[in-house]
């Protein structure tokens, strides 16, 4: 962009020192002109004067001009080295100044433009010209104040930034300034450019995801809270036994925990150790349980038709409505089968289904033929960063693509939900899921332990701030003699 200077500031200042010449000049071009016209009147040679005066007005008009071209035109040194940019060589170089210095200067200037966003929240006392203590400790550090929220608590305020601060400034010397400012509680973590949506556009966008998709109020919720652990453990276990697990209707708030009502049965446990909740996250939080009990069961009315030899498939989302076909198809397929997919009792199957089928505990796919039997089941189950996934397919429709498309369905929505990885849980003997994990082209990690298999996959394009995958979590020994989800358990989103 071409800066613009207008004319009036862009008058040269006078110097005294011209104006006393100029004045000089001025008063003896007068007194020779007069002497001049006195001579000429008077004298015998009136003619030859007035030449010789007009000699000298020549002379001096020359000196004049060659003066004022020379003291009070000439381009300065600063405007001339920086091609006109600046104006009054504010911009440009300072003159005498050794070019490796000006050099210098233009490099540190580049690197006080790189900077480094940070979520902050610090307690303030509920006073007047305490947020505006905290504002001046940031602006004398150069911290440009992107977002603001304020949480009011019983004896004070606290207050959530989102910042852009010098790459330079560790958070360390931030904290410690906010610390004598008057801030309490300091709690500060990087951010990135997701962070920059302002607080109710992200809470109407979560509130619409959760309205159309009942297994969405987990996911809203970690994102609405950030990184936390969520718990739904229902009312009743798979196996029919009451857990004893309840909340009242307005919910429970103790500083790291909040617990609320399951619309669907039970109780939603949120646990963020690292950072207490306000009443307004807890306020936001209820108002999202809220909206998932008063829309009910509902999931996406997406479908997807394949065609095989054997005929058309068609694939969409399941829910609990589809338990007596699920459980038709468990009676068609052979113990084997079950066997594979539960690890444990055959007969006990059937009692996960409406466990399993629940949109609160992640997502199911079913795959149905063209007269509506419902052939296949994959589930993708919220079990933290490495969420699990589990296959069934009857046994009459099995090596025919159906397994793997399933998966690399499953393994989508996982991304989509910014799931870190995820894992299979089978025995080694079952060569049809290892070959469906491979051929989803991603990383993959093995672990066996007494038979059991568990496949781990790491996603590609997930947030680079999750937890990192670990050989060593323990869940993964708990399943080697489980019956394909543990009863009582809670399925988690950190």
């Amino acid at each position: 962009m071409t800066d613009v200077t207008p004319s009036k500031s862009a008058r040269r200042p006078h110097h005294w020192r011209r104006d006393l010449v100029e004045l000089a000049a001025l008063f003896t071009a007068v007194a020779v002109a007069d002497a001049v016209a006195n001579m000429i009147v008077h004298g015998p040679d009136g003619p030859v004067l007035l030449v010789a005066s007009a000699i000298a007005l020549i002379i001096t008009a020359g000196f004049h001009t060659w003066w004022s071209r020379r003291h009070g035109h000439a381009p300065p040194v600063d405007a001339a080295s920086s091609g006109g940019a600046s104006s009054g060589g504010a911009s440009g170089t300072s003159e005498g100044a050794p070019a490796g210095a000006v050099e210098r200067t233009g490099a540190a200037a580049d690197s006080d433009t790189t900077t480094a966003l940070w979520r902050m929240r610090a307690t303030v006392r509920d006073a007047p010209g305490s947020l505006a203590a905290l504002c001046t400790v940031l602006a004398r550090r150069r911290v440009d104040i992107l977002t603001l929220q304020t949480h009011p608590l019983a004896t004070g305020t606290v207050d959530e930034f989102l910042l852009r601060a010098p790459a330079a400034l560790p958070a360390r010397e931030l904290t410690r300034e906010i610390s004598l400012a008057g801030g309490g509680d300091i709690w500060i973590e990087r951010a990135d450019a997701h962070d920059l949506v302002d607080a109710p556009t992200r809470v109407l966008g979560l509130a619409t995801r959760t309205a159309l998709d009942a297994a969405e109020l987990p996911l809203a919720l970690r994102q609405l809270l950030g990184r936390c652990t969520i718990h739904s453990l229902p009312a009743v276990s798979p196996t029919g036994r009451p857990t004893g697990e309840s909340a009242p209707v307005e919910g429970i708030l103790e500083s790291t925990t909040m617990r609320m009502r399951d619309p669907n049965g039970g109780t939603i446990t949120v646990e963020r150790h690292h950072l207490p909740f306000t009443p307004t996250e807890f306020a936001r939080a209820r108002a999202l349980v809220e909206l998932d009990a008063r829309l009910g069961p509902r999931v996406p009315r997406s479908r997807d038709v394949l065609t095989l030899p054997e005929g058309r498939i068609t694939v969409r989302r399941a829910d609990q409505s589809d338990v007596d076909a699920a459980t038709a198809m468990h009676e068609r397929c052979s113990e084997r089968t079950l066997g594979l997919r539960y690890h444990g009792p055959v007969g006990d199957a059937d009692r996960y289904l409406d466990h399993l089928l629940s949109p609160r505990h992640g997502r199911t796919l079913k795959v149905q033929t063209a007269s509506g039997r419902l052939v296949a089941l994959g589930h993708l189950l919220w079990d933290g960063d490495e969420t699990e996934v589990a296959l069934i397919v009857e046994d009459a429709w099995q090596r025919r693509g159906i397994g793997s498309e399933l998966l690399g369905r499953l393994v989508a929505l996982a991304v989509e939900a910014g799931c870190a990885s995820v894992y299979a849980v089978t025995q080694a003997s079952n060569t049809g899921m290892v070959a469906a994990m491979r051929g989803l082209g991603l990383p993959l990690d093995y672990q066996i332990e007494g038979g059991t298999l568990v496949v781990t996959a790491r996603l590609r394009g997930t947030d680079e701030r999750q937890t990192p995958v670990s050989d060593e979590t323990p869940y993964k020994a708990a399943y080697g003699t489980s019956h394909g989800i543990r009863p009582g358990a809670t399925y988690g989103t950190r």
